[in-house]
């Protein structure tokens, strides 16, 4: 039998001490490859098992009136008279939701452009149209032709909202304009709650201010019935 001294015997255990730890090393690193491997497969098939929804494109329906223009018509209710129109421009605020306020004060047309359009048999189609098919929200708009509102007049108000068509002759007339404001407010923003030792309860809220971009539409018919009158409106 042959006899193992000291020296030889560590040197072997070190031998294998040091086997065992590569092989432990090495069973790691496969082990993290491994989920390595199966993270990436994972990702992979998650994504391609995603769908992505399309975007919905916004539908605008434009309407215009079948009837045919009659450009003659409208220059020559255009044409020069001895009646004048003068009016004022304002709204009143209205709430959020977008109902009227009542006793709001007057917000007037400061610099707005007031446009006036002879109310022809094409006109009067067109105004029928717009109050059966338009609806702003659901994007279905009434327009009227290009030539159609290339016959107006167009006059700009004061910081009064006054304004002024000299010149009119006899007739029935459309006056429409844009008016832009602000709408300012406060409201209360909850801000938290707190409890008392009976489990009663105390919500905390802060007045904060907003404000919010509105555009309304003003519009009013108006008939001149002689030369030389003055006719007084307000187009709100």
């Amino acid at each position: 039998m042959k006899t193992i001294t000291l020296k030889e015997a560590f040197s072997a255990k070190v031998t294998i001490s040091r086997q065992l730890l590569i092989h432990k090393i090495n069973t790691m690193k496969l082990k993290k490859y491994a989920l390595t491997f199966l993270y990436v497969i994972s990702a992979t098939a998650v994504v391609s098992a995603q769908y992505k929804e399309p975007e919905k494109k916004d539908k605008v329906e434009i309407f215009r009136p079948e009837m045919a223009f009659d450009s003659l018509q409208a220059k020559k209710m255009l044409a020069k008279g001895s009646g004048v129109i003068k009016g004022v421009a304002y709204t009143k605020q209205k709430h959020p939701l977008g109902y009227s306020v009542p006793f709001s004060p007057r917000i007037l047309a400061n610099k707005m452009k007031v446009v006036l359009l002879p109310v022809t048999p094409y006109f009067e189609e067109w105004y029928r149209l717009r109050k059966d098919k338009e609806n702003i929200r659901k994007k279905r708009f009434v327009y009227l032709s290009d030539q159609a509102y290339r016959y107006r007049l167009e006059a700009i108000t004061n910081s009064d909202g006054e304004f002024t068509f000299p010149d009119m002759k006899p007739g029935k007339y459309f006056l429409q304009g844009m008016l832009d404001y602000t709408l300012r407010g406060k409201y209360n923003a909850y801000t938290g709650s707190g409890y008392n030792d009976y489990g009663g309860r105390t919500d905390y809220y802060q007045q904060k201010e907003y404000s919010k971009n509105i555009q309304d539409r003003i519009e009013v018919f108006v008939e001149v019935k002689e030369n030389g009158e003055i006719v007084k409106v307000k187009l709100h």
